[in-house]
């Protein structure tokens, strides 16, 4: 018997908030329960389980459905970490952890939610145990190696695009892929499609990861979750604006690198002074179309995939209807 995504959405947040991460003591756990509580698309383990069904008629029981739990906790333990590096004051329009208690408990907090990841991704069958760790272990270094990219990016004045690419690839993208081949390794599907998965999984991330930098400069503030332009006041290295250093000439130039070394600034000015820079050199139209061309990709290798063309249809759907998310 399978579910729909919104049915799948509501047994995960339901098995989330049932979950004993812990009780005592309750600084430590109560920013668990806090930060899982502010919702998110949990995309991560609907991957897990729409990969699962691609493959199986069977109602997907504990040991997928905890182990795709694990990837979403994971993935919040990685927010929690990001945001005190960042020093970002809001997540999904709420006070950040460390905003809300202090940067030692969420550091702290984040180091048990990594611990029950991994608690949880022991409920795999044990034919599985092995190759799922491994992959996880590969996935979970990538990721903090593309944060330590992330935050050493902040340090030099131009990164290319090769090297934006790549650090998104590692920090965001494999773990969508990581979570596409956890549910077609536990569906017992085999190693070209574990890697199909993986790929569809990889390329469609990268294309969100652009979405997000180009939402954060054209969302409507109304419906994002963050404050609009802030990759800009903070000269964050998106691939808007490494295209734009790339290209921007003579005036364009001038006030763009004005911008960037200034300390103090009236922050709507600056936003305003930069996205008319963007619009100059048609920098919109230049992200939406890399993101698009990795969008087709990952559409390409779930096409390939040896699957139901009617489940595979469900995936893309899902997929298709989060590429036109607005926040």
């Amino acid at each position: 018997m399978q579910l729909s995504v919104s049915q799948y959405r509501e047994q995960i947040n339901e098995l989330l908030s049932e979950y004993d991460f812990g009780q005592s003591p309750d600084e430590l756990y109560a920013p668990i329960r806090y930060i899982l509580s502010l919702g998110g698309k949990r995309l991560r383990p609907l991957l897990v389980l729409l990969a699962y069904q691609l493959f199986r008629d069977d109602k997907p029981g504990d040991d997928v459905l905890v182990p795709a739990m694990a990837v979403e906790v994971f993935h919040n333990f990685t927010l929690m970490h990001d945001d005190i590096m960042d020093q970002a004051p809001l997540r999904r329009g709420k006070p950040t952890v460390h905003k809300e208690w202090n940067s030692n408990v969420a550091i702290l907090s984040g180091d048990v939610m990594l611990v029950r990841a991994y608690e949880m991704l022991l409920k795999v069958p044990a034919e599985y145990l092995s190759r799922v760790i491994e992959a996880f272990n590969q996935c979970a270094a990538e990721v903090c190696e593309g944060q330590q990219w992330d935050m050493n990016y902040e340090e030099v004045e131009q990164v290319s695009e090769v090297d934006y690419l790549e650090m998104i690839r590692q920090k965001t993208a494999v773990l969508l892929g990581f979570s596409l081949k956890l549910g077609t390794i536990l569906a017992g599907a085999d190693e070209e499609a574990q890697q199909q998965m993986y790929e569809f999984g990889e390329k469609i991330g990268v294309g969100f990861q652009l979405m997000d930098d180009w939402l954060d400069v054209y969302a409507d503030q109304g419906k994002f979750g963050k404050q609009v332009g802030g990759d800009i006041i903070a000269n964050k290295k998106t691939f808007l604006l490494i295209k734009a250093l790339e290209q921007a000439k003579d005036r364009e130039s001038e006030t763009l690198h004005h911008w960037l070394a200034q300390k103090e600034f009236d922050n709507e000015e600056k936003v305003v002074a930069v996205k008319e820079i963007y619009e100059k050199l048609s920098i919109s139209e230049q992200t939406r179309s890399k993101m698009n061309s990795y969008f087709e990709e990952g559409f390409q290798a779930l096409q390939a995939l040896s699957a139901s063309d009617e489940r595979k249809l469900i995936l893309r759907n899902f997929t298709e209807k989060l590429m036109k998310r607005e926040k």
